[in-house]
């Protein structure tokens, strides 16, 4: 099967030249070796539309315009810790468009921004750290038979439930660490 290949807009352009000037369909196919029929749909899309170039609808159209798409970035940038479903509530208060929370998380992901875990961190003073590294030095030659006595316990979250109730913030990768997006 051959392959389909478009043809540039200078081409086009001669084409439809040849057709004003009086040539035939079968004689500018000819001459090009190109598909006749392709000079027909050429010729009246130019004939309809007073252009020819190529309009790019393939697959369904989008729910959201380039303003909308600037609009959510903008939002979830300044609420991090919005939801999605908040997100798409704020965009359909706003512009009246509706969009599922899926498609939410597919433009803020074209964007670049994604829902991650906020990082947890205590900010540590000039005491804390030298606090702690007084009492891993005092601990450094434990046996293990000391070390046996002591139970470390995690923070490790079990839910039973399917919601974790955790909360998410938007992110572009790499900003982990950034001041905003800590608790």
């Amino acid at each position: 099967m051959a392959q389909r290949k478009h043809l540039d807009d200078f081409l086009r352009d001669r084409i439809v030249v040849r057709l004003e000037c009086g040539r035939t369909q079968l004689e500018v196919s000819e001459e090009r070796g190109i598909a006749q029929s392709v000079i027909s749909r050429l010729w009246q899309r130019f004939q309809d539309y007073g252009n020819v170039s190529r309009c790019y609808s393939t697959g369904r159209p989008r729910v959201t315009t380039p303003n909308e798409d600037r609009y959510l970035a903008v939002t979830a940038k300044r609420n991090r810790r919005s939801t999605a479903s908040d997100l798409s509530r704020q965009l359909s208060s706003a512009t009246g468009t509706t969009i599922s929370r899926q498609t939410m998380y597919r433009r803020l992901g074209q964007i670049g921004l994604y829902a991650r875990r906020p990082v947890r961190c205590v900010p540590l003073t000039a005491t804390h750290c030298r606090l702690r590294l007084a009492w891993s030095r005092e601990h450094a030659l434990w046996t293990p038979q000391k070390w046996s006595c002591v139970m470390f316990s995690d923070e490790s979250r079990f839910s039973l439930q399917s919601d974790s109730r955790r909360t998410f913030i938007w992110r572009v990768p790499g900003t982990r660490y950034h001041q905003e997006n800590t608790i």
